[in-house]
């Protein structure tokens, strides 16, 4: 299942839901760990985030937590290092900004990950589904992935990345 939302309060309580004992969450846009420390009692957790207030904060809490750009393919290959599957993924990229960049991101990362459940937390992506009319094809995923991608591996780093962000280069 893939859950969509803006209101943090959502986001977190949909990752509550979502989230099952035991589980291996990957949360990407961790901050300083405000919904981690929400979900971490019960499950695995691997944060990442590149603020730089995120490296103390997170240091404070039972999780691994690796400082980087969620968009970097090594960052994503440091994670599969821990991790070859998630259970939950988590995405909250500053809630609002950059739909294109968040939906990248989900992408790359629920198709290598195949989670079970996936929460996102972005205001452009809700508008778009919720304004969005559907021309009667029927796709429908009932993992936290694309299911059309399911055999795709680790997908290559997205070059448009480079495009719009200079400081990825």
């Amino acid at each position: 299942m893939i859950k969509l939302s803006y209101n943090v309060k959502n986001y977190r309580k949909d990752l509550q839901d979502l989230i099952e004992d035991g589980d291996v969450v990957i949360e990407l846009g961790c901050h300083t760990g405000g919904t981690t420390q929400l979900i971490a009692d019960n499950c695995s957790v691997i944060a990442v985030d590149n603020s730089p207030e995120a490296v103390d904060e997170m240091a404070k809490l039972d999780v691994e937590f690796i400082s980087g750009d969620v968009r970097l393919h090594d960052v994503l290959a440091e994670v599969f290092k821990k991790v070859q599957k998630c259970d939950v993924l988590a995405i909250d990229l500053g809630g609002g900004y950059h739909p294109d960049t968040v939906f990248k991101v989900f992408y790359i990362w629920s198709s290598t990950f195949k989670p079970k459940h996936t929460a996102i937390r972005n205001r452009g992506l809700l508008e778009f589904f919720n304004s969005a009319k559907s021309s009667g094809e029927d796709y429908f995923s009932e993992e936290g992935y694309l299911e059309s991608y399911h055999d795709s591996g680790i997908p290559p780093q997205i070059k448009e990345f480079e495009l719009w962000t200079p400081s990825l280069k």
